[in-house]
C-alpha cells in the first residue's frame, strides 16, 4: 500500500514537501546531517532515501563520504538518480531498490544509518531499527528524523486542522493523488511520541538515545548508537 501511495505522488513530491513544510524540511535534513559523525567507513546509509535529498545534504556537507540510498518504490529510485546526475554525483551516491526491514547489507559497513520522514511508513518499526543497528560499524551511528503530533492542546488543534483540512486541499491542488495526503496525515497523528519512540529505538539495542525537538517540536531527531563489542558507546 505504502509503494502504491508514494508511486502516485513522485511528480510533484519534492516540490510538495518543501512548500507544505514551508520549507522547513531542508532545515530538518541540515539538522539531521550536522549530527552525523564518520570516523571509520566513510560509508552513509539513507534508508527510505525518496528522491535522495538526505543523501545530497551529507555530501554536501561531508565531502568525504559515500552514500547508498535505499528505497522500496522504484519510481522515488528514479527520480533521485535523475537529482544526482543533474548534481554530477552519480560517482558519489548510489540508489537501490530495497526493504528497510531486510536490509541487504552485511553487518558493521556504515558509519551511519539515516532515515528521514520515512520509518513511520515502515510496517514493523522494531524490525527496521534493528536492521539499521546491524549494519553500521560498532560506535556507529542510527539517525531517525520525523513528524511528530505535538501533545499540547491548543497545538493539537491547530495542527489536525493543518493535517487533515488544510494540507489536503493544498496537495489536491498540485498531485494528481491528494487522497495520499490523508494517509500520510493519519500516519504522523498516529506515530508513537517522541518518548515511546526512543524507548523503542533503546529496545532495538541502541544506546545514548537522544531526542531532540525541531520547530517547536513538529519534527523530531533522534540519535541512537550501536554500541561496541563490550557494549559500550564509542
Amino acid at each position: 500500500m505504502v509503494r502504491e501511495i508514494f508511486a502516485t505522488i513522485t511528480e510533484r513530491y519534492d516540490f510538495l514537501n518543501h512548500f507544505l513544510s514551508l520549507r522547513r524540511d531542508i532545515v530538518w535534513r541540515r539538522s539531521a546531517v550536522q549530527k552525523m559523525h564518520f570516523f571509520q567507513s566513510k560509508h552513509l546509509l539513507d534508508v527510505a532515501t525518496g528522491t535522495g535529498d538526505l543523501a545530497i545534504e551529507a555530501i554536501r556537507q561531508h565531502p568525504e563520504i559515500q552514500v547508498m540510498g535505499l528505497d522500496i518504490v522504484p519510481e522515488m529510485v528514479t527520480i533521485g538518480r535523475r537529482k544526482i546526475e543533474k548534481k554530477h554525483l552519480s560517482g558519489r551516491i548510489r540508489f537501490m531498490l530495497g526493504d528497510a526491514m531486510i536490509l541487504p547489507f552485511p553487518d558493521d559497513c556504515f558509519d551511519v544509518a539515516g532515515i528521514a520522514f520515512g520509518i513511520r511508513n515502515i510496517p514493523d518499526r522494531p524490525q527496521a531499527l534493528r536492521e539499521m543497528k546491524r549494519v553500521v560499524v560498532p560506535g556507529g551511528q542510527v539517525i531517525i528524523l520525523e513528524m511528530n503530533f505535538p501533545r499540547h492542546r491548543l497545538f493539537r488543534l491547530f495542527y489536525d486542522l493543518y493535517l487533515n483540512r488544510i494540507l489536503p486541499v493544498m496537495a489536491g491542488a498540485f498531485s494528481r493523488n491528494p487522497a495520499a495526503y490523508h494517509y500520510l496525515a493519519d500516519s504522523i497523528m498516529h506515530f508513537p511520541p517522541p518518548v515511546e519512540f526512543a524507548a523503542m529505538m533503546r529496545e532495538a539495542g541502541l544506546t545514548a538515545v537522544g531526542k531532540h525537538p525541531l520547530t517547536l517540536g513538529i519534527t523530531y531527531l533522534y540519535i541512537g548508537v550501536k554500541p561496541d563489542r563490550n557494549g559500550l558507546q564509542k
